[in-house]
């Protein structure tokens, strides 16, 4: 049944500053409709056109109190600072409501609305707190650091863990020191917030803190310890603490986010420790992200458990990780191992070793008969990172096989893809270039002149990336 809430979420998040509602909104730009997987969500309107917005705070904060969760933080979407991706603090007041923060919004306060929004952080109301502490957090760190870092010291636990997650938010300068002293707080929330906003702030003197807080009794601590000192570039006296979590740390999720750092650092100190828990851990989200890790540092001493990892591991994820991370390392040796992947039960291992092999492969090698099976296979995305393959090897061995798979392929991308590996491969028949020159999709006759005039014409057009990196 689809629901249109852009007008709920315009009324008490983007209020004029006369307090009066926005008094109407496209509703074919915000919709959430729900399905089998729960609610989806989309918005089609440009975001610039949002910031800049002013806001009637009092009218916030009144409106926002007791709105339901999911609401409350569809509207926090809007005011939310970027910075690591999409790695939010641990502990927030809307965590609960499980829903993800998104998009920025930026505005200047007065005085007076900066006091209201500090007043807020002490709500009773979830939904005030949080929508105060994101715009808080769009400020200038001189105008609310020294109020945030005041109220470190509180003596609601909840104030202090809203306080510290404004400071990460800000980045405040001037709170290293007083969050180095929150990081012993008695409250997890606390010092798992404490922890995020150091990480953010990348001062070496939280380093060997953050490190301590590696034996928390919290995993929630834990991995915002690990996660920020992994965002530190200075960061090389932390790996032995870093290996010996992934050894050692009973929680699955904190053992992940370890492999995740000493990839993220490129620890070659780490490799073996990777290696070990590529074979060994009984949690696939560990051994997908320790295959990551191995491909991001690039050291080949990792090539035989990847390998293994590759041909053996029961889960898809991990299966495409280890092969990407073989086509990272760039190690030649590796051809017929990713040849043998282009036959994997999954679509996404097959692409994922179709792009590998292109980009491990030296220019004029021989096409892997597996590589070729791929341009036919079920999947558009696989087909895609076969042609580009191809293309990268410029075998002539291939121009045969490249044609037939051409006169069959239906998708655009595709055909401009095997047209590239064509051109590249050689291809030199009188038919097939008129056949091309001829064509009646523009595209096609694009791609196939820019092939004539030069195999180089159109590098490194196109370039199917393999799926994206596992997150911490």
């Amino acid at each position: 049944m689809q629901r249109t809430i852009g007008l709920v979420i315009a009324t008490f998040a983007f209020s004029s500053l006369s307090g009066g509602p926005v008094s109407s909104i496209d509703r074919s730009s915000y919709t959430v409709w729900e399905g089998a997987q729960g609610f989806n969500f989309n918005w089609s309107s440009d975001q610039g056109t949002q910031r800049g917005v002013p806001i009637d705070v009092a009218a916030l904060l009144t409106q926002a109190r007791g709105a339901p969760p999911m609401i409350c933080s569809l509207a926090s979407n809007a005011i939310r600072r970027w910075g690591w991706g999409d790695w939010d603090a641990p502990a927030t007041p809307l965590a609960a409501a499980g829903t993800t923060i998104g998009d920025r919004f930026s505005d200047e306060f007065t005085g007076a609305q900066l006091q209201q929004l500090l007043g807020g952080l002490g709500s009773d109301d979830a939904c005030v707190r949080e929508l105060s502490v994101r715009l808080i957090g769009t400020q200038k760190p001189e105008l609310v650091g020294a109020d945030l870092v005041t109220r470190l010291g509180a003596p609601d636990a909840g104030l202090r863990a809203i306080a510290a997650l404004g400071l990460g938010l800000v980045e405040a300068k001037n709170a290293v020191d007083p969050l180095i002293r929150t990081l012993r707080d008695q409250n997890v929330d606390v010092r798992a917030n404490a922890a995020w906003a150091l990480g953010r702030l990348e001062d070496g003197r939280s380093l060997a803190p953050l490190v301590a807080l590696f034996n928390d009794g919290a995993e929630k601590v834990r991995l915002a310890a690990i996660g920020s000192v992994g965002h530190m570039d200075d960061s090389a006296s932390s790996i032995p603490a870093l290996i010996r979590v992934l050894r050692q740390d009973t929680s699955p999720a904190v053992r992940r986010v370890a492999a995740w750092a000493l990839g993220n650092l490129e620890a070659r100190d780490g490799v073996q420790a990777l290696v070990d828990a590529l074979g060994r851990d009984t949690d696939a989200r560990v051994r997908e992200m320790s295959a990551w890790a191995l491909g991001n540092i690039e050291d080949r001493r990792g090539v035989e458990a990847l390998g293994a990892a590759a041909r053996n591991d029961a889960e898809d994820r991990v299966r495409e990780t280890a092969v990407w991370a073989l086509g990272n390392i760039e190690d030649r040796s590796t051809i017929d191992l990713l040849a043998a992947a282009t036959a994997d039960k999954s679509p996404n291992v097959r692409g994922t070793a179709a792009w590998a092999i292109g980009n491990v492969a030296e220019e004029g090698a021989r096409a892997p008969a597996g590589l070729l099976r791929l341009l036919n296979d079920e999947s558009t995305e696989t087909r895609l990172k076969a042609a580009w393959a191809l293309g990268q090897l410029e075998d002539p061995g291939a121009i045969g096989p490249v044609r037939e798979a051409l006169k069959n392929e239906k998708n655009e991308r595709v055909r401009r893809a095997l047209i590239r590996a064509l051109m590249k491969s050689g291809e030199s028949s009188q038919e097939t270039l008129t056949q091309l020159l001829s064509s009646s999709d523009p595209k096609v006759r694009e791609a196939a002149v820019r092939g004539i005039a030069g195999a180089r014409s159109f590098d490194p057009w196109p370039w199917p990336q393999p799926r994206p990196r596992p997150f911490p």
